[in-house]
Order: C-alpha cells, then structure tokens, then sequence
C-alpha cells in the first residue's frame, strides 16, 4: 500500500447490523471495504483471497474463533485489529498471541474504530485504554519462560540479562527494537527518534526480516528475551 492508496479492509462479525454499520462508517471515511464476512471459515477464504490491508475480527465467530482465524491467516501480509465486545484476559491474550496487532472493545466510539483502523493500516498497535499493559506484563513474562518452540533459546539468553549481540541489525534498528519493547506505538518511536512514520515501519520491517521473525508479537518477545527494553542502546 503506497502512501497514497486507501487502505482496504475485511470485515468480519456476525452481527449484520454491526457489520453494515461499521462498513458504511469505513467507507465514509476513505477506507476500501473490500469483503466482508460472517464467520470464520468465510473469513479466512475471503482474506485469501483479497489479501486486505486490515481485518477487522470479531473474536467470537461461527464455526471459527477470532484467534483461530489468525493463525489460519498468518503467512498473510493483512493486519489483524480484533472487535469485540470482550476484554477478558483471557480473550485479548489469546488473541495477541495468535498474531493479532490491537484489540478494542466495541463500546469504542465510531471514531475511535475508524482511527483505530487507520492506525492498524499504518502498522500501529492499538488497543482499549488498559488492555496494552496487560499484553506488555504478558509478553515479559513469555520472556521469562521462553517456549522452546518459538525460537527463544534459553541458553543462548545474555548473561545478566544483557542483550545478546545482533551483528545482523544496524544500531538504529537496535534502538527501534528496544522502544518496540516498551510498548510505544511507531508514532511515539518516530517522535523519539525524530524519524518520520514510514521510517519507522521500514525499520521494523528489515528486522522482522534479519531475525526471521513473523510479527510484533514474536518482535516484542525477542527484545524482551534479550534484555532490550532496559537497555539504553546498542
């Protein structure tokens, strides 16, 4: 998507007044509604097929869960913003750690869908006022306990909690990797570092790329693994 390209959009609930709503309120304001689905199964086919920028998810779909239909999609290059009227632990973890890039809750205001929407476009994680320490707390304490099969070796943790080094990622993409593992948006990183938004995304782009690495979820986790957060540069 260029920078002059309307994002598109698949939108996925099962509530078809839900559903026409939030599409009319999208299109109104630039986005191309592609698709839009009213379960899991269609969700996922008319992903595949469209391709789209953003997928707006309910979590609680027929025939598939909103976390289901994540993994089921996740060698897509789509962004995933899940809507849904929970936000239980239990739900948002489940669905972040499926791939998801942000969570809101449906009593967000119209505006605040349609900019959460922009925003998810563009690369940013969003989430309901509240919901983002809980996924930070969540992926510290994924770091601690690596999964041997996420590619987080243990034995090759840093001593004391330093990172390890990374002769692969420039320093700049080092100091954009630690401010991922903070929790700040790439509009907050880009203020940091007095880079424009593009630069940002291009950054976290590359490293995803050196690291072999798939999406924030498993960005933020490797960082953390490796002491980044805490650490004041490369």
């Amino acid at each position: 998507m260029s920078d002059h390209e309307a994002p598109t959009v698949l939108v996925a609930d099962d509530h078809p007044l839900w559903l026409s709503a939030l599409e009319r309120d999208l299109v109104a304001h630039g986005f191309r509604v592609v698709a839009t689905a009213t379960d899991g199964p269609a969700t996922v086919r008319r992903s595949r097929a469209t391709r789209p920028d953003v997928l707006v998810l309910d979590l609680n779909l027929p025939g598939m869960r909103g976390d289901e239909v994540c993994r089921a999609i996740g060698d897509l290059p789509t962004r995933v913003l899940i809507l849904s009227a929970s936000g239980e632990q239990h739900d948002v973890l489940a669905a972040i750690k499926a791939g998801a890039t942000g969570y809101l809750v449906k009593s967000a205001s119209a505006q605040e869908i349609v900019d959460a929407v922009g925003a998810t476009a563009r690369g940013e994680a969003v989430f309901t006022p509240g919901l983002a320490g809980l996924v930070l707390g969540e992926f510290r304490r994924m770091a601690a306990e690596p999964d041997p099969g996420d590619g987080l070796d243990p034995a090759a943790a840093p001593a004391e909690g330093r990172p390890a080094q990374m002769p692969e990622l420039t320093p700049r993409e080092i100091e954009v990797l630690r401010l991922v593992a903070t929790g700040m948006s790439y509009k907050e990183i880009a203020a940091e570092l007095f880079l424009s938004h593009r630069t940002v995304q291009n950054h976290v782009q590359n490293t995803l790329g050196k690291l072999h690495l798939h999406n924030r979820v498993e960005l933020v986790r490797f960082a953390l693994a490796r002491g980044l957060e805490d650490d004041p540069g490369p």
